[in-house]
């Protein structure tokens, strides 16, 4: 299964994949077995392209540790409907079939924006279709006659995410926004960390709120917007957006977009820099990563180091294992980010309707203030700010909790586990009490090798494969 489409953008069925891993892991699996596995590019390699943006490497893994035949596919598109890109990694494309490829590709791409145009006329005259989603100059109106269309002022221009109508393909695009409480709540923290740049990739809402709060502080805060939705271009200038797919680094514009990006990480000498991204809960993690380090490789180009660039990840809970493998320098904190147009993922829920969806940042936990008043506290132990059921466990000598449930302490296992699970004699550890029971469920291990003394990610037979591509 390839990733759902960057920006915000969010499938249905990429939200029923997102509960699936949560029940997983609750049961106390891991997902450890076949299925597709990326393969990132070698630097300077070249990937074949479709509408997209340059496709992405899938290989999968089988029983044993052996690769089937690798395949190149749409990074954005989970479903070959809507991208319908396929090709063999070993496949010898004729020139005709590159140059119709290429056709399509250029046929596919957006028209340019037209906003300073449109911000130049007359209040009577700016007009907004409803159906086409688009600004209408004066000559474009007789064409949209047959459609819904209406006035738009200087506040709907403002605020295009409350314009806009959200994207509801399931299997492509399926647009969830962020609540005024959590966009807010970001800016607060970072304007109090000192950040005067915010470089926000997928999140539309914070840009257009982080571009009022700069309008009231005179410019104190500046902002750039990348997202894989073309429509946000019409209410923004070419230097506030980027049609850009976080999952290649792909920048639809090319030189003249990505050199946007360039300037604007250049222009922030003497001031402080901040990303936050806000990714498809069912994208891959390891593309993503890659795409938030090349962008920090823009920003610390003349270090000799590797270095990441301060940012927020925002991402659900249960990803923490595969985030942290691929950018061990973050942290996850316990703050729960709703959405506007989601039923469950919403502030105030308890239990198990608690949203999962955390912040993952290299900015110092004790430093990023939680609300006490939404229910956050700060453990002076861990030093950071916990959720309120969050408990510091003296003999783990941490706050275990991740779901936002008060989680308790397993002697046998020597850990804490879910208020959910019980320890299992047989299995030898703590699952949920209708877990299937037996030996040789217990016994199951590494899914490469055999090994009952790790899992595939931590195989090393899976770190020489890595190696060796």
């Amino acid at each position: 299964m390839v990733p759902g489409v960057s920006g915000v953008s969010r499938c249905d069925s990429e939200l029923q994949s997102v509960r699936f891993e949560a029940e997983m892991e609750e049961s106390g699996a891991d997902g450890d077995g076949p299925g597709l596995e990326v393969v990132l590019p070698e630097e300077g390699r070249e990937t074949p392209r479709c509408p997209h943006g340059p496709t992405l490497l899938f290989a999968k893994v089988c029983k044993g540790g052996e690769s089937s035949r690798r395949f190149f596919a749409c990074s954005a598109c989970r479903d070959r409907k809507d991208c319908n890109f396929f090709q063999w990694e070993d496949e010898k494309v004729s020139e005709a079939r590159l140059q119709a490829r290429e056709a399509e590709n250029r046929a596919k791409r957006p028209g340019t924006a037209q906003f300073v145009k449109f911000c130049g006329l007359g209040a009577h005259e700016q007009r907004f279709c409803l159906d086409c989603q688009l600004l209408l100059l004066p000559a474009e109106v007789a064409s949209h006659a047959a459609h819904s269309t209406r006035l738009v002022g200087a506040a709907q221009l403002r605020r295009p995410s409350l314009l806009l109508r959200p994207l509801d393909n399931k299997k492509s695009q399926a647009q969830f926004l962020f609540t005024e409480r959590s966009a807010r709540f970001l800016l607060d923290a970072l304007a109090a960390r000192g950040f005067s740049r915010l470089l926000c990739v997928g999140a539309p809402r914070l840009q257009e709120l982080a571009k009022l709060r700069s309008q009231e502080q005179d410019g104190a805060l500046k902002s750039l917007l990348l997202d894989i939705d073309s429509r946000y271009a019409q209410f923004y200038r070419p230097d506030e957006f980027c049609h850009y797919n976080m999952f290649n680094h792909h920048f639809f514009g090319g030189e003249a977009s990505s050199g946007v990006l360039r300037a604007f990480l250049a222009e922030s000498a003497g001031e402080k820099v901040v990303m936050v991204a806000d990714p498809p809960f069912g994208g891959l993690v390891k593309p993503l990563a890659s795409s938030f380090s090349r962008i920090s490789e823009l920003l610390f180009q003349d270090l000799r180091h590797a270095a990441l660039i301060p940012m927020v990840w925002i991402f659900p809970y249960f990803f923490e294992p595969r985030i942290l493998e691929c950018l061990p320098s973050l942290t996850m904190l316990d703050y729960q980010v709703d959405y506007d147009n989601h039923p469950l993922y919403k502030h105030g829920k308890t239990g198990r309707k608690q949203s999962p969806v955390r912040l993952f940042t290299n900015i110092p936990a004790k430093d990023v203030v939680l609300p006490k008043d939404e229910g956050y506290r700060f453990c002076s132990v861990c030093e950071r700010y916990v959720w309120s059921l969050n408990k510091h466990c003296s003999k783990c000598n941490l706050c275990p909790s991740k779901d936002g449930r008060e989680w308790k302490h397993c002697s046998a296992c020597e850990r804490c586990v879910k208020p959910s699970w019980r320890h299992c004699q047989a299995c030898g550890r703590c699952a949920l009490p209708d877990h299937p029971c037996g030996s040789a469920h217990a016994a199951r291990g590494c899914f490469l090798c055999g090994s009952l003394q790790h899992k595939r990610r931590a195989c090393p037979a899976s770190a020489a494969r890595r190696k060796n591509r």
